[in-house]
Parts: structure tokens; sequence; C-alpha cells
């Protein structure tokens, strides 16, 4: 299945059925007045969070979605049928933006959760409604009122824990792949990964967390460079972010410096949360060349945690793990607090 986390679409609920213009006409009773029934509601669109999908390449190939219109009433006061709502099914984690990308329309982050995007036009009156003392035979219904039309935009953000950045070739498929039960593409060279992967990392029955794998940075991404910066959205919702640096580099605090600058580029708060610091690849490297280039990346992090860590043989990756699921479960207690205190 191929990966889309943008999509751009068009949307119209349904119009409202019309009135009826209609009179009882039946054997022995002489004056029997108007009966015509109202119309049916149209349909509306309603998008919906869901749980087994995480992609939107469905709406790669269907980018119209238009609801039926409503019944038209008839005689004897008898309304018309509303007409059924379409459901449109995304992953959950999907923001719903309008044409200009600017206005967030709807975030539905949670599974089940639905959001009316257009609302479908409310059927007219039949002639029945307009009867009065001074009307007694009204010709006139309500023909409907129309629905509702828009471009929306369909923006997907991956729900995760963790997140992993860093450089092309940093190890980051390969820590997914040794921390969880996923298979991304591995080789040896730049940009291996081509879009978002997740996992789960179980570290004992009641302690687990959903990671995230993003395609490699670099300088200049957040003008467009290499793969660009387009996939940052799918960390921002982590809670901790996990920089894998390549230990085989020269400069390895050249590269955290990088990487922290398209963060800082981007926005969104995304410099701002947790991060540790991992020196990947120690395998490869001298007990001697791990002490020189920890001590580089211990100056350029200013006193972030530091971890010197092979993907490859799984070396020091687990009491990373357990720091980033302290991380995770504070942030979660915090959450869980705020929500109680605004509540009561």
């Amino acid at each position: 299945m191929k990966f889309l986390d943008q999509a751009k679409i068009y949307i119209k609920s349904g119009n409202g059925g019309p009135g009826s213009i209609s009179f009882r006409r039946e054997k022995f009773i002489e004056y029997g007045g108007p009966d015509g029934g109202n119309g049916g509601k149209g349909g509306d669109v309603i998008a919906e969070a869901a749980n087994d999908l995480n992609t939107l390449i469905d709406y790669r190939y269907q980018q119209h979605f238009k609801a039926s219109s409503g019944e038209g009433g008839a005689g004897r006061l008898r309304s018309g049928l509303g007409a059924k709502d379409v459901i449109m099914r995304v992953p959950v984690g999907t923001q719903i933006l309008d044409e200009s990308e600017e206005l967030l329309l709807a975030d539905l982050d949670t599974p089940g959760k639905r959001v009316v995007l257009a609302k479908g036009g409310d059927g007219g009156f039949g002639n029945a409604h307009y009867k009065s003392s001074t009307n007694q035979s009204p010709r006139k219904a309500g023909k409907g009122w129309p629905g509702e039309e828009r471009t929306i935009i369909l923006r997907l953000k991956l729900i995760a824990d963790a997140g992993l950045i860093g450089m092309p070739n940093a190890g980051k498929s390969t820590f997914l792949a040794a921390c969880t039960a996923a298979k991304p593409k591995i080789a040896d060279y730049p940009f291996t990964t081509l879009a978002p992967g997740l996992g789960v990392v179980r570290l004992s029955d009641e302690s687990e967390f959903v990671l995230a794998d993003i395609p490699g940075l670099i300088e200049g991404a957040h003008e467009g460079h290499g793969l660009g910066d387009k996939f940052l959205g799918h960390v921002e919702r982590c809670r901790a972010l996990i920089h894998l640096i390549d230990g085989t580099q020269e400069d390895v605090a050249a590269s955290y410096k990088t990487i922290r600058a398209e963060l800082k580029a981007y926005g969104h708060e995304l410099i701002d949360k947790p991060e540790l610091v991992c020196l990947n690849k120690c395998d490869a490297l001298s007990p001697e060349d791990i002490k020189t280039k920890m001590a580089a990346l211990k100056k350029a992090a200013k006193g972030k945690p530091l971890f010197a860590i092979s993907a490859a043989t799984g070396d020091a990756v687990k009491p990373l793990l357990w720091e980033v699921w302290k991380i995770i479960t504070e942030a979660r207690k915090q959450k869980e607090e705020s929500h109680e205190w605004a509540a009561g």
C-alpha cells in the first residue's frame, strides 16, 4: 500500500427536497384544505476517524464526494425522506483544513471522532405549513434549502508517542526494525526511507509506545532540499524525539546542529520537545572515537541526555527506550491532570 499524507477534495452536501402543494380531495369532504407535506433534508458530508487506516491513498482516486438531495413532500401531509449522509473514513490523526490551508476545520485525533464538513439543506415546507386564518388555501411551497459545497485539504499527521529524526543513513530504519515488529527498507545509501513508518515498542506487558520513523533531513530541508521537511508533521504530536547521529561521520556536532536548525526553521514547537541524542553505529567505532565524539555531542547538545548505541547490534538500546518511556508516561500524566483540572 502506498503512503499518502495529503489530499485535496471537493465536497457537496445534498439539497433539501421541495415541499408539496396539495389539497385534500375526498368524497363527502367538502372543505378538504391544503395537505402538502414538507420536503426531506439533504444528506450531510461527514468525516470519521478510523483506527484501521494509516494512509489517505483512497483519496487519490476519488476527489469528489456528493450527498444526495432529500425527497419532495407529497399529499396527505407526507414528508419526503431525508437523504443518506456520506461518511468519509480517514486515518486517526487527520487534520482538515480549508482550501487556503490556513484555517483548521477539524482535528480527528481520536478513533471514532466525527465532524460534519457540509450540512445538508433543510427541506422546503409544504403548503399545509402556510395555512392560516387569513389564508385558508395557500398555493405556495418551499423549494428546499441548498446544500453546502467547499474544497478542503486532508492532511495526515501520524499519532506516535516518540519520533526518530536524523540525517539520511543515520540508522533510523535499522533502529525501528530492532525495536519493533516493523520491517522498513534498510540499505546502505541515503534516502532509503521515502515515507514515514510506524512501529510499536513493547518493553513489558504494561509498557509500550508507538515509534515513528520519518525520512532523513539534510541542510536546507525547509527550503525543499532533499525530500524537504514535509514529513516533520508526523512527529509534531510526539512527546519525545530520538535524534540519531551517524557515529561514522567526521563531525557529529555539525550533523546535530544541522538537524536542530531544520527543526527551528520548521517551527510548530518541535525545537522545544524533549530530545534524546544518540550516537549510533558505535559497533564500528573504537572506544577512543566514541569518547571523543560523545564529548563533541555533549558540548553541542547542551545538557540533553546522551546515549552511545548500536541499532544493528542492540547495544545500549534498551536503556534508551526506557528513558523514552519515562518521558512519555510523565507527559501522559500531565495531560490527564490538566484534563481533570479543566473538568473540575
